[in-house]
């Protein structure tokens, strides 16, 4: 319970385990740091590591829905679908069509490749064979100053992170924040207004270093404020 007797809005966080953990991403620890980053906006937060179930639980008719999901995985490769079942396709289907919102993370945005309606509710996607990263290390992020309040007063800030390069994108997104590569911007934090439904999609996030940019942690805090509000961004 929040201050006056108000629940608190919860968020169900999927984190990459199993069949969605890789070699190269640590999710336990940007799921940590993700959902300790949500409590401090005063969500309740669940955090889900059998990815599958969890999405199946959403597809469950009467079953308890979150105010927030929030997407933090990789991509399965062991051959199976991705959402790995039926039941798992149709729960994260029927979120989408209900105009959930949805906040989604990092290596993210290489899963769910059975999913049609993912790509479409993320606003682009990492594709295999032309979207890169450099390697590791100081990431300059220029922030763009005229995308609206959820980066209004924020100035350009550096992370240690991954810089994703050549993602596929939407022309409905709101850019908000971009980095330099190769004499290109390449847009790394934006926001889709799904109509019904919300999206912020966040490139960065490697490990939990990247959460220690301040300018990186209040664009997030905007962000969640954002998709569970009226406002536009």
């Amino acid at each position: 319970m929040t201050a006056g007797g108000l629940t608190a809005p919860r968020a169900l966080l999927l984190s990459g385990a199993g069949r969605y953990a890789d070699l190269w991403h640590p999710f336990a620890e940007t799921s940590a740091a993700l959902a300790g980053l949500m409590r401090e906006a005063g969500f309740g937060v669940d955090t889900a590591d059998d990815v599958d179930a969890a999405l199946e639980g959403l597809a469950a008719p009467g079953a308890g829905v979150p105010d927030l999901l929030v997407v933090n995985v990789g991509l399965p490769r062991d051959g199976r679908p991705s959402p790995g079942t039926a039941e798992a396709s149709a729960g994260l289907r029927r979120w989408l069509a209900e105009g959930r919102p949805l906040l989604v993370s990092h290596a993210s945005s290489t899963s769910f490749l059975d999913s049609p309606e993912w790509e479409a509710a993320l606003g682009g996607r990492w594709i295999r064979g032309t979207s890169m990263h450099p390697a590791y290390g100081p990431a300059e992020i220029h922030v763009q100053p005229d995308s609206g309040h959820v980066v209004d007063g924020i100035g350009d800030f550096e992370v240690q992170d991954e810089r994703y390069s050549y993602l596929q994108t939407a022309p409905g997104i709101t850019v908000h924040a971009t980095h330099a590569h190769d004499g290109h911007e390449h847009p790394v934090m934006w926001s889709l207004d799904r109509r019904p439904g919300r999206t912020f999609y966040d490139a960065l996030g490697h490990d939990a270093a990247s959460y220690q940019s301040a300018g990186h942690r209040e664009i997030l805090l905007r962000a969640l404020t954002w998709l569970t509000a009226s406002q536009k961004p």
